[in-house]
């Protein structure tokens, strides 16, 4: 007995050291809401998961390691409100799963988080963050590996005059070295009441020549997007402009042809125009904003969202919401409006809910 007490005050005696340096946070949102979809072959009634931001858990924690270098990591799984499940099948932590290292000179993660384009739209350029039918990502390209890669490294340098650099390279881990690589930058710029930031993207949508597998070779897609807001006190304004060319650079959120008739065309050869505003009332903030897709394809499918929002804090963790959203589709376009989880399923949606931050 002696032994045995002696030996479990060593553990706890060498554990304690670790203990103390290491920092793990459970986080996580619950996010609920009553979401009216019209305009498409069917109007929708429903209760969906992640309105105004995707529902999810997550585990992030840090260590001290000493010298000003310590290891981070983060863990993050989204799932459904409404109905419990898991929201990507036969995953675990498909949102992020990442670990580095942090220092002076800046931070490396390695493995699946989000691109530099993606978060220069829900941090800088959409007062929807994403979310409700104003998100801009109804009309923005976001699908897919535009707002998160597997296989990266990242690198975030350390803030030097208010100017951020980021630079991330996602392997496609194919025979061919290039073929499904993503590249993605950013340069920020925070200063006072402006937020300014410039990304890029750049995707390799090849396939390489494996057994039973031909080789397929396409154009490059690329993605640039300059985004800002500024806080004038009464009202917060925002603005971008993005350029996006080639294969996959501006995939429709849904791709089911949901009006109907000829199928719409992907744009390969198109530039987007946002601009919007948040106004405080009280515990609340009013949210709008306008979006312009000019497809420059023959195909000249144009689309133009108007959007109109308000958020009600309850606390600093809970939040009333509510908003409407309407595309204009031109010539054949099949843009929807959706939310922060869903693509949607017709040209007009309204949404209200609550979310809740843990």
């Amino acid at each position: 007995m002696n032994k045995t007490l002696l030996a479990a005050a060593v553990l706890a005696a060498c554990a304690a050291p670790a203990l103390a340096q290491t920092n793990v946070t459970i986080y996580g949102v619950v996010d609920a809401g009553l979401v009216r979809e019209t305009g498409g072959t069917a109007n929708v009634t429903k209760i969906s998961s992640g309105v105004a931001s995707v529902s999810r858990l997550g585990f992030r924690g840090t260590e001290d390691l000493g010298g000003g270098l310590s290891a981070l990591f983060v863990l993050e799984t989204g799932y459904k409100t409404d109905t419990g499940e898991v929201d990507t099948a036969g995953s675990i932590f498909n949102r992020q799963a990442l670990v580095g290292l942090k220092s002076t000179m800046g931070t490396v993660t390695l493995g699946r988080q989000y691109t530099p384009y993606y978060n220069t739209i829900t941090t800088v350029a959409d007062p929807f963050a994403a979310g409700l039918s104003g998100s801009a990502k109804n009309l923005l390209p976001t699908v897919g590996a535009n707002t998160r890669t597997s296989n990266t490294v990242m690198y975030v340098s350390p803030q030097m005059s208010g100017i951020t650099g980021e630079l991330a390279y996602s392997a496609g881990e194919q025979a061919d070295s290039s073929a499904g690589r993503q590249i993605g930058a950013a340069l920020s710029y925070t200063v006072g009441k402006l937020n300014a930031r410039l990304a890029y993207n750049n995707r390799n949508s090849d396939v390489a020549a494996t057994t039973g597998v031909t080789a397929v070779s396409r154009d490059i897609g690329t993605n640039t997007l300059l985004a800002a807001n500024y806080d004038f006190g009464m009202v917060k304004g925002y603005a971008a402009y993005g350029v996006d060319k080639g294969v996959n650079s501006a995939v429709l959120p849904n791709t089911s042809n949901p009006f109907g008739g000829v199928r719409p065309t992907t744009s390969t050869n198109s530039t987007d125009l946002l601009i919007g505003a948040a106004v405080p009332v009280g515990q609340g903030t009013i949210l709008a904003s306008v979006i312009n897709k000019n497809d420059k394809t023959a195909f000249n499918q144009d689309a133009t969202q108007v959007a109109l929002g308000y958020t009600y804090a309850l606390s600093k963790r809970t939040t009333l919401y509510t908003s409407y959203g309407k595309i204009k589709n031109r010539r054949g376009a099949g843009y929807t409006v959706g939310n922060a989880t869903d693509a949607g399923s017709g040209d007009a949606a309204y949404n209200g809910g609550v979310r809740h931050s843990f």
